[in-house]
């Protein structure tokens, strides 16, 4: 394999989705646990290897769906199934043993737990989503973003065999996250969805009304970051970054509701994802402030 082969089917794995899909998992790992001491070694190895190769997976398999329309798009029309790097089939074949590579590990080494519910965020996001949602109604990115809050509930039931109700704060705040953050790029990145004809919020109600839920989805999450503090799971510290965090979030999105600033979707879209990395650093911050000093 040459050096541009291997970085074709890198860029065919939306590495930096992934990225953060395991960041968030690995999260999870480590709350569900009083300390690193207590996580099981092969769980908590092959459990992100095998959710991170799943996400890989489902990627795949989005851009061989979504091929035709990708190269109709300017954000997508460097992928490697558009520039020929790699063929239809090639994604395929590789998809395919690297999902299933995922679900073997995932059930021989991990939990059988962890594996089903895995296995159910890579159809929900593969096929439902991408097959299904994606083109029939606006609030696709809402229901569809149930597969893309699944990465901490899975890290937690990977080093738990079980699914609390933390775990479930942690799959809210990302499920309430995912609206904002993209609805901001769907409003920079119009065009594009209106030429090929996918049914994102501002294509179909307009910018205006797409700002005003970011604005409102924003102040939702602000008001949802604070579970973790109210639940205890998390102290004070992640309380005073969650609210900080979280209003300059909500600046961003109130600053987006100027047409005149052209440039705010993306600038919201860009923070959102920095937000969310520093929210789930905070909380794994804030876990080992209070079990190693208080």
């Amino acid at each position: 394999m040459t050096a541009s082969t291997f970085s074709d089917y890198y860029e065919l794995c939306k590495p930096r989705v992934v990225m953060l899909i395991v960041f968030t998992a690995v999260i999870g790992m480590f709350l569900a646990v009083p300390t690193p001491a207590d996580l099981p070694l092969v769980e908590t190895i092959f459990g992100t290897i095998g959710i991170g190769l799943a996400a890989a997976s489902a990627a795949a398999i989005n851009q061989i769906v979504e091929q035709k329309l990708d190269a109709k798009m300017k954000r997508t029309e460097d992928r490697p199934l558009i520039t020929g790097g790699i063929n239809q089939k090639q994604a395929l074949v590789f998809a395919v043993i690297v999902g299933l590579l995922a679900m073997l590990m995932l059930v021989i080494l991990v939990n059988p737990l962890t594996a089903g519910l895995t296995f159910l965020s890579l159809i929900g996001y593969a096929f439902i989503y991408t097959l299904y949602l994606k083109h029939a109604t606006p609030q696709n990115i809402v229901i569809g973003g149930a597969a893309g809050a699944a990465p901490p509930v899975l890290g937690w039931a990977a080093v738990e065999n079980v699914v609390t109700p933390d775990a479930m704060i942690l799959f809210l705040i990302i499920f309430i996250w995912t609206p904002p953050h993209f609805w901001a790029l769907a409003i920079a990145k119009k065009d594009d969805y209106a030429k090929v004809g996918i049914p994102m919020l501002p294509v179909t109600h307009g910018v205006k009304f797409t700002r005003l839920q970011v604005l409102l989805y924003t102040v939702l999450l602000l008001i949802v970051s604070v579970l973790p503090f109210l639940s205890g799971l998390s102290g004070i510290v992640y309380l005073i970054a969650a609210v900080i965090l979280g209003g300059i979030f909500l600046y961003y999105a109130v600053k987006m509701q100027n047409p005149e600033l052209k440039g705010m979707p993306m600038k919201t879209f860009g923070y959102s994802i920095l937000y969310l990395m520093l929210l789930f650093s905070f909380l794994l911050i804030d876990h080992y402030v209070k079990h190693f000093f208080i």
